[in-house]
């Protein structure tokens, strides 16, 4: 009787433990999102407005393919952070000045532009520049049928959502959406604070 006692005892002990482990490795990513979507504190202000994923998940099923015609979805990339973009291939001056800012706000953080990737969502079939495609070398390119994206991706009352650059975190949560024709300074300071605040990515 004592013997089962003490078999129960430790196994109580070696359970503890490794929940004990688990929150130890689990907490960083969950103090991330506590910070991002729960806790709000009122000196806390952003360029970009927060976005809430649970009013936007990302669709399981979006049709999106590599330029070759491959499928592939956005999780490719979990893990990592994303600044998004969505356009036509003809991308005009504006499409193509945002896509450049996207690859200098990147290389503006330093040391943790490892941690940042860009892509493009380009919303039909037309052939895309080739020097465009050397500018913004890097890029990630990929193909989606508009209607994925313009039902998805929310935008500023009357805008529209080629207008806007995107930040989809770590966990593959759409978390921020930048304004039209954006600040770049401002940008780079939010981009700064969340991944100086986050363990995860």
């Amino acid at each position: 009787m004592e013997q089962n006692k003490t078999t129960k005892a430790s196994q109580w002990s070696g359970r503890w433990k490794l929940l004990a482990v688990v929150f130890v490795c689990a907490a960083p990513m969950l103090f991330s999102y506590l910070t991002y979507y729960v806790i709000k504190p009122t000196g806390r202000t952003n360029y970009g407005t927060l976005i809430e994923p649970q009013k936007y998940p990302i669709p399981p099923a979006m049709g999106i393919t590599t330029l070759d015609g491959k499928p592939i979805a956005l999780d490719a990339w979990k893990g990592k952070w994303i600044m998004l973009q969505v356009g036509p291939g003809e991308c005009p001056q504006a499409c193509r000045d945002q896509l450049v800012a996207m690859r200098q706000l990147r290389l503006m953080q330093g040391k943790e532009m490892e941690r940042i990737e860009r892509v493009w969502l380009i919303t039909d079939a037309t052939p895309i520049d080739t020097m465009l495609m050397r500018v913004v070398d890097g890029t990630r390119m990929l193909r989606v049928p508009a209607a994925a994206v313009t039902s998805w991706l929310p935008v500023e009352p009357g805008g529209k959502v080629d207008e806007h650059m995107y930040l989809i975190d770590p966990m593959g949560h759409l978390m921020m959406r930048f304004p039209k024709q954006p600040d770049p300074a401002k940008v780079k300071k939010d981009m700064y604070k969340l991944l100086k605040a986050s363990a995860i990515g």
